[in-house]
């Protein structure tokens, strides 16, 4: 795993992004810990898509070479627990927002979820995890990063299956890459 900022023997990275795009998953295959989650079943439209949904957090722990600690958290999908981000977000280093490809809409999500935490990204970084490209193949990566551009953001934007270690791996090496060399 890459090095992070130097002087912090304990990072907070937050997962975040639309319902089914694995943040879950994410976090519970590369956590070294038994994560946390606060799963229920939904009752709302999400049951029908999955049985069971965050209602508060996941957290799990990693630690990078030189025994720095990771902190992981997930932030629930729905928007009725939106305020769990702003929550979730405080003192954290950065942020990967995993976006559904198979959501009706996930450019739309994109925006949604970059707006949401406008405030923690003004002097933060962010890197995108695009999930389910195996089930819509559109919008393709380039148009994520067309997506940002317009915004005036240039983060990586990153296939990524939330089943894989290896995927996610990826993700938070992106997000610590960012943080160290700007």
């Amino acid at each position: 795993m890459s090095q992070p900022p130097k002087g912090n023997p304990q990072i907070k990275l937050v997962f975040t992004g639309s319902v089914g795009a694995g943040k879950t998953t994410a976090i519970s295959v590369i956590s070294e810990v038994p994560p946390i989650m606060t799963e229920a079943r939904p009752s709302d439209d999400v049951a029908f898509r999955k049985s069971s949904t965050t209602v508060a957090m996941d957290y799990g722990e990693l630690t990078l070479e030189g025994g720095i600690k990771l902190n992981l958290y997930g932030t629930p999908g729905q928007r009725r627990f939106d305020f769990m981000c702003h929550i979730l977000t405080k003192g954290a280093l950065g942020l990967i927002v995993l976006i559904n490809n198979a959501h009706p809409t996930p450019l739309d999500e994109l925006d949604y979820y970059l707006n949401l935490n406008a405030d923690f990204l003004k002097d933060r970084p962010a890197v995108i995890g695009v999930t389910h490209l195996d089930e819509a193949a559109t919008p393709s990566i380039e148009e994520y990063y067309q997506c940002l551009a317009e915004r005036g953001e240039y983060w990586p934007v990153l296939k990524a299956d939330a089943r894989s270690r290896d995927d996610v791996t990826i993700l938070v090496n992106a997000l610590l890459s960012v943080l160290e060399f700007g």
